[in-house]
């Protein structure tokens, strides 16, 4: 009777004869998935398994989205309006700048150059109210070209900037200072005339021509653009620039520029790139954003030990069964592979709706932060306090799938260890369990 029990085992599938994976095993790999009401527990054990790796799949991509929408809106904000590389002189001032601009220019792979003046004022309105701004001189054309500013003005217009009149300043330093285009807005700089009784600050009013709105507040709130030739008037610097900024076609690729650069300017000069410049920023970002994958890689972690935990007392539950199907010639190999494919569904199942929940999320992530703030009746997200005016989310194909493989191969280990035990049961020692 034994050996035609093997027999007919091993031909459907059972016994050594049998395919790895075959349908009967998927089968009963999927009726012990199916909750019955004794095995309620372990059901549930099941459902949290799934909601662990769900909820961890997809906080893992919304967060790294977040994070990678943060360094690109920053990163191209930043850069947007400062140059991606910076020339100084070194030995003496820019007097030449209109032709050196022009050298540097025609370099391949630059897009723009662009001469500036800078200097820190204080700035206020008539009616009252003042705040610390920084002055950029820039030439009109180039501010043109300059699209992060010139694709962004909310009010008013370029006209008066061109014609050497007016000025324009950020949106934010506007309602702080309760201005608007036509107003006066007054400088006072510490650098002024010399006198006898020493140095007097310099102070002088300027009409606002238009509001720009880069989105980024701490520019919205403290940069003042004024024409080239009324900035060096006013800080003293008539005929010179302090720097030059290059715009690239390749951010990323800077050093491959700099001999050229260096060729074209045709005099000792001072080179700075954006990396040098915002090192210690965009450093931390790359560290907050490894350790916030490795803490909520976790969340993964745990629910695939539920996956363990579940396993196990299902391992119990089913001896019978384990024995009955080994009386009946199914091999060690085929009671691993049910038990492992048992498991492992929580797993695959649970990836691919943590993807889609994360998926959704990162493509409504504006609305999501706009209904939390006003179910809660505060300000989610503060554009003062996080530099954006909106929530940015950017998901990178490489990382998602290296999300979802992190998540299916804990998933898997977590399986091998109670299907492993499952296997190792003779019939015996499987009816004990009962």
């Amino acid at each position: 009777m034994a050996e035609a029990a093997v027999d007919r085992s091993s031909k459907s599938g059972l016994g050594p004869a049998g395919k790895p994976f075959s349908s009967f095993e998927r089968l009963v790999a999927w009726r012990y998935l199916r909750a019955r009401r004794k095995e309620a527990f372990i059901s549930v054990i099941a459902g949290f398994s799934f909601v662990g790796i769900m909820l961890g799949v997809a906080t893992l991509i919304i967060v790294m989205a977040v994070m990678n929408g943060f360094r690109t809106e920053l990163v191209s904000r930043i850069l947007g309006i400062n140059g991606h590389m910076i020339v100084q002189p070194s030995d003496g001032p820019f007097t030449d700048y209109p032709d050196l601009a022009s050298r540097l220019a025609a370099v391949p792979g630059v897009k723009m150059a662009l001469p500036l003046v800078e200097g820190q004022v204080l700035a206020s309105a008539q009616a009252g109210g003042s705040t610390g701004a920084l002055v950029r001189g820039a030439r009109a054309d180039d501010l043109t070209k300059l699209k992060t500013i010139s694709d962004n003005i909310k009010s008013g217009d370029m006209v008066g900037y061109a014609s050497g009149q007016g000025v324009l300043i950020g949106t934010r330093m506007a309602d702080q200072l309760g201005l608007r285009v036509g107003d006066l807005i007054t400088l006072t700089s510490p650098d002024g005339d010399i006198t006898p009784m020493g140095v007097s600050p310099r102070v002088k009013s300027y009409k606002i021509s238009g509001l720009f709105e880069i989105g980024m507040s701490e520019y919205d709130s403290s940069i003042i653009f004024m024409p080239l030739e009324e900035a060096q008037l006013y800080f003293n610097a008539e005929g010179l620039v302090q720097s030059i900024e290059l715009f690239v076609d390749h951010p990323d690729d800077i050093d491959a520029l700099r001999p050229k650069v260096e060729e074209a300017a045709g005099r000792q000069i001072n080179l700075t790139d954006w990396r040098q410049r915002n090192q210690t920023f965009f450093s931390a970002l790359q560290v907050e954003r490894n350790v916030m994958f490795m803490i909520l890689t976790l969340i993964v972690l745990v629910a695939a030990l539920n996956i363990i935990s579940g396993l196990i007392m299902l391992v119990k539950d089913k001896g019978s069964d384990i024995a009955i199907l080994r009386t009946m010639g199914a091999s060690a190999g085929a009671i691993m592979r049910i038990f492992f494919m048992t498991g492992a569904a929580i797993g695959i199942v649970g990836t691919i709706a943590g993807v889609l929940l994360g998926v959704v999320v990162c493509l409504n992530i504006e609305s999501i932060r706009q209904f939390f703030s006003w179910i809660s009746g505060t300000v989610i997200f503060n554009p003062q306090v996080y530099f954006l005016s909106q929530l940015p989310a950017e998901m990178q194909l490489s990382e998602t799938i290296s999300i979802v493989v992190m998540a299916l191969t804990l998933s898997f280990i977590a399986t091998i260890f109670p299907a492993w035990r499952a296997s190792r049961l003779d019939p015996v020692q499987a009816l004990r369990y009962e």
